[in-house]
């Protein structure tokens, strides 16, 4: 029976990331594009549990990997999602896992 990602170890989670990159460049190498993107949410969820989810601030804003000039603000976390506002969105609560969020570097 395979293992959820909470009973993966690290080294079991480095494994399936690599697996699951691989998988998405085929996918993406075929122009399988629905394929490609859960093989690439499924990496970012993997990676999730590879991050301390203490380092994620409700209140803090950070940039949104992946999405270049797009900023979230954490309202609060539950499990590996942060849970709020994408700023200059539409307004509307979303949660991304906590691999996608990249903290702000002084002065920006």
């Amino acid at each position: 029976m395979k293992k959820t990602y909470a009973q993966m170890t690290p080294e079991e989670l480095r494994q399936e990331i690599a697996n699951l990159k691989e998988k998405a460049r085929k996918a993406e190498q075929l122009g399988i594009v629905n394929e490609f993107a859960v093989y690439e949410r499924k990496a970012l969820m993997a990676q999730a549990y590879l991050m301390d989810p203490s380092l994620i601030k409700p209140g803090e804003i950070y940039r949104i990997d992946g999405a270049p000039g797009e900023y979230f603000k954490v309202e609060y976390l539950k499990g590996r999602f942060a849970w709020g506002f994408r700023l200059n969105g539409e307004n509307f609560e979303e949660a991304l896992p906590i691999s996608m969020l990249s903290p702000l570097k002084a002065g920006e």
